[in-house]
């Protein structure tokens, strides 16, 4: 034969006593045990000091009413004092960053500055040597990338960094770094064009910006 499920539970703690309500059995039905526990079957903890209260409803939704109801069941029973009456906050699912979505930001990223962003990022403005701009996501600037940029920091190679003007002291993206060969800063070849990073197969590249849809085939196949 199964034991019959307590609906209440008084458990001791430091700072008195913790009053935990069942969530699931009926309310009136977990009142009543509350009352037959404190009059008939725990009687030694209603007597000494003023002993404090916290009262648990798990994710039971009640009403103030029903609040006062349980208050007015064990302030009126010997020395017990109620400090709270309280149910547990809903769990709030987490929900992972829409890869679509993008921030926009505008300014200049100095020397000595480090810009850092959840999620893809639209950056309007220059990033100067000794700067830096961080992101999760995707970095797509439109000015000069001369400081260092870090996209998909917290591990993601298949996000992008872009410059209208793309000559960084370092790129990252993921764990792949890569310093950009000397010609960068030489070439005037490549100064018409806006361009992008990526990771393939480990290895970090550079490539015109109009090559861009070619990524669905390099990188994410």
């Amino acid at each position: 034969m199964t034991a019959a499920k307590h609906l209440v539970t008084i458990k001791g703690v430091k700072d008195g006593l913790v009053f935990i309500l069942d969530d699931t059995g009926e309310f009136s039905a977990v009142l009543a045990e509350l009352k037959h526990k404190l009059e008939k079957t725990h009687q030694q903890i209603l007597t000494g000091p003023i002993i404090h209260v916290n009262v648990k409803l798990g994710s039971r939704s009640v009403t103030d009413e029903e609040k006062d109801e349980v208050r007015s069941i064990i302030s009126t029973q010997g020395n017990l004092l109620v400090q709270s009456v309280e149910s547990a906050e809903p769990a709030v699912p987490k929900t992972e960053p829409d890869k679509a979505d993008v921030k926009i930001v505008r300014g200049i990223v100095r020397s000595g500055q480090t810009l850092s962003q959840e999620g893809n990022i639209l950056f309007l403005g220059d990033v100067n040597p000794g700067g830096s701009i961080m992101s999760t996501g995707s970095i797509y600037i439109m000015g000069s990338l001369r400081g260092m940029a870090h996209a998909g920091h917290d591990g993601d190679e298949l996000a992008i960094v872009a410059a209208s003007h793309l000559r960084p002291t370092q790129l990252r993206i993921a764990g792949v770094i890569s310093r950009p060969p000397d010609e960068w800063g030489t070439n005037e070849a490549y100064e018409a064009y806006m361009e992008y990073a990526y990771v393939k197969d480990g290895v970090m590249k550079i490539d015109k910006i109009h090559h861009l849809h070619k990524i669905g085939l390099n990188v994410y196949s």
